[in-house]
């Protein structure tokens, strides 16, 4: 298993950093990536990453001559993708009726168009093979809309969905399609959303999730039984299918919800004041 070849976008931050170096230890050849090629070689650099195991390379998740480019040097290397994981994401907090169109194509070109992308070129490539796996971060967000994050949640919808239609074409093909649906993660992308009180349904929840989380559930669940959906934590998840099944509890439950989502956020701002 250690032999495979994984492909990992946003890999300079987050999930992707924290992933790339759990499969670099424990043997994986990796294909690092991210649009930070500077940050990328410096946390390689940093974090002291095998670089014989290591494929370093700059990635715009949006441009698909850049997925080609690297694809073509990741083949020549080594010959082979085994699994893809698209985490590469874009989130900023905003109502609809006070968004730019700027952020609307960011958050569709990067969360869904970029994920597309790599999708249909892994796909091509594991066809041809037989066999290999794509996995794709979508978010809890997906599946239950959260207002304030309207784009970032719609992105999310597009993710899970586009993944369980996937899943469905490829299995013919012995290709297998994960989609994993977290709650939120302690990653920078959650801190960012500390500063708008429009992201406070992000907060609603228990303590967030971590890195060590996910990577948890994918060695352990993903990777060797390559479920087409999971949903961190399940019960949560669960939840989430239920507002979304019901859109009116959604409404009901929304003011209580981001009352707690406001004080978590006043908890955090006060905890990052005392550091």
């Amino acid at each position: 298993m250690s032999n495979d070849v994984i492909w990992l976008t946003g890999s300079a931050s987050g999930i992707g950093l924290h992933l790339t170096g759990e499969f670099l230890k424990l043997g994986y050849r990796v294909i690092a990536t991210d649009i930070n090629i500077e940050e990328l070689e410096r946390l390689a650099s940093q974090h002291k990453w095998n670089r014989s195991n290591a494929l370093i390379a700059k990635l715009d998740v949006t441009s698909d001559k850049d997925w080609q480019a690297t694809y073509n040097i990741a083949i020549k290397q080594w010959g082979r993708i085994d699994r893809l994981l698209n985490i590469a994401g874009y989130l900023k907090p905003g109502y609809i009726h006070e968004t730019n169109s700027n952020e609307v194509d960011r958050h569709i070109d990067i969360n869904v168009k970029g994920l597309i992308l790599g999708s249909q070129l892994a796909a091509k490539h594991m066809v041809k093979a037989g066999c290999g796996h794509i996995i794709n971060i979508a978010s809890l967000a997906g599946i239950a809309p959260i207002p304030g994050i309207a784009l970032y949640s719609t992105s999310k919808f597009a993710v899970r969905g586009f993944s369980l239609a996937l899943a469905q074409e490829l299995k013919p093909h012995g290709v297998q399609v994960t989609v994993i649906c977290p709650d939120a993660i302690q990653t920078p992308m959650l801190d960012l959303q500390e500063d708008y009180d429009e992201a406070a349904l992000t907060f609603s929840g228990p303590e967030p999730l971590t890195v060590e989380n996910i990577s948890k559930a994918l060695f352990s669940e993903v990777i060797p039984n390559a479920p087409i959906e999971i949903t961190l934590p399940w019960h949560r998840g669960a939840l989430a299918k239920l507002g979304s099944a019901f859109p009116k509890a959604s409404f009901l439950l929304g003011g209580v919800l981001a009352k707690q989502g406001k004080k978590a956020q006043r908890d955090r701002k006060i905890r990052r004041g005392q550091r």
